[in-house]
């Protein structure tokens, strides 16, 4: 597909007489052509970085859009714009499918410019892309449902099948190394695969409207790929990264793991914004043992009009139940922070004397968060 991509480029490249790039719609670098020019405002900073990074930055994709590309049929000739690194005239060739825009191809433009008999035959090559691009989203919509169905299949039959057709569906990257990140809550559609870098699979899950993205790895050693993963995309959301493993068939529990992590990350901020499944410590058994259910003992003072003394009670009891230590932490006076205390057991009635007691209600403090 990548090789079709690069045909056509070169083929526009060839009709236009200037080397031309192509970018998906959200401005990611698709291919783009050979570059033998002397001139160096050939290669303006803004063109540069596409190539080197492939990519485009959010005030340069708001500045291109400005001139209306979003909304274009035909070529749009835009300005230079040395202030903004943008040295050279560009022509943009929208490329789009059944009235959809689903990238650009980009040239430096210069006087005379293309002849309108070039423009067109141009401009039936675009559409030739912006067909590839529309297979190659159905492609994905496809991978994410069996990507899906595989995080949401009970044991049994159902699973295998949903394996066997996401791994049928990856090809031979299914059986290397993964992890799964998760972003929750995830508000909308999942993003296109190609705007995910190392992403194999993207899906979107019922479940406190979660995201998903099966990411590829080269060592278990080196999450770097995941962490770039959910930097990209946690500003929706905090995230979660799971372990690694080999294969498909453990990915249901590594979608707990990250689905875990990323709500450790939200419950407790020293965590995130993007928490690894290793580095959440007690959420672990936590997220084993959380129920929806705050226990009796403890409910009266999970309400808001109880949020300073649930979080007396926290504080005191992640420092080993040390009141100096708890009253600096909180900045307040030890006899003030001795009141709050005797509240709590008023309230619970719990004795935060009794270990047992004491156990029940950090655990129940920090599922809360959960």
């Amino acid at each position: 597909m990548k090789g079709d991509y690069q045909d056509l480029v070169d083929e526009i490249s060839a009709l236009l007489g200037a080397p031309a790039t192509l970018e998906n719609r959200d401005f990611g670098l698709i291919a783009f052509g050979a570059h033998d020019s002397d001139d160096d405002t050939a290669m303006d900073p803004v063109r540069t970085r596409s190539i080197l990074t492939r990519k485009s930055t959010p005030a340069v994709r708001a500045w291109f859009e400005g001139f209306g590309i979003t909304r274009a049929t035909g070529p749009v000739r835009i300005p230079a714009a040395p202030d903004a690194g943008v040295f050279r005239d560009r022509l943009c060739l929208p490329v789009r499918h059944r009235g959809v825009v689903l990238g650009y191809v980009w040239l430096l433009d210069a006087e005379p410019g293309p002849s309108p008999a070039q423009l067109t035959a141009a401009m039936e090559v675009a559409t030739r892309i912006g067909g590839l691009l529309a297979d190659e989203e159905r492609a994905d919509a496809d991978l994410s449902r069996e990507f899906a169905a595989v995080l949401t299949a009970g044991r049994g039959w159902q699973s295998d099948m949903a394996v066997a057709a996401l791994r049928v569906a990856l090809g031979p990257s299914a059986d290397g190394l993964h992890t799964l990140v998760c972003v929750t809550p995830w508000q909308g559609e999942a993003p296109s695969i190609r705007s995910v870098p190392a992403a194999a699979a993207v899906t979107t899950l019922p479940e406190g409207a979660s995201l998903a993205v099966l990411v590829r790895l080269r060592t278990a050693e080196d999450l770097s790929p995941a962490h770039t993963v959910a930097d990209r995309l946690r500003a929706a959301a905090p995230a979660g990264i799971a372990n690694p493993r080999r294969g498909l068939t453990e990915l249901p529990a590594a979608w707990r793991e990250a689905n875990t992590a990323a709500r450790a990350a939200t419950a407790q901020p020293s965590l995130g914004p993007v928490a690894e499944w290793t580095g959440i410590g007690p959420y672990r058994l936590l997220a084993a043992l959380y129920h929806p259910e705050i226990d009796p003992a403890v409910a009266p003072l999970i309400v808001p009009a109880h949020a300073e003394l649930a979080r007396t009670a926290e504080v005191f009891l992640d420092n080993a139940g040390q009141a100096g230590r708890t009253a600096a932490a909180l900045g307040i006076h030890r006899q003030t922070l001795y009141y709050r205390l005797s509240r709590v057991e008023q309230l619970t009635g719990l004795d935060l004397d009794d270990g047992e007691d004491r156990l029940l209600l950090h655990m129940s403090l920090k599922s809360a968060r959960l």
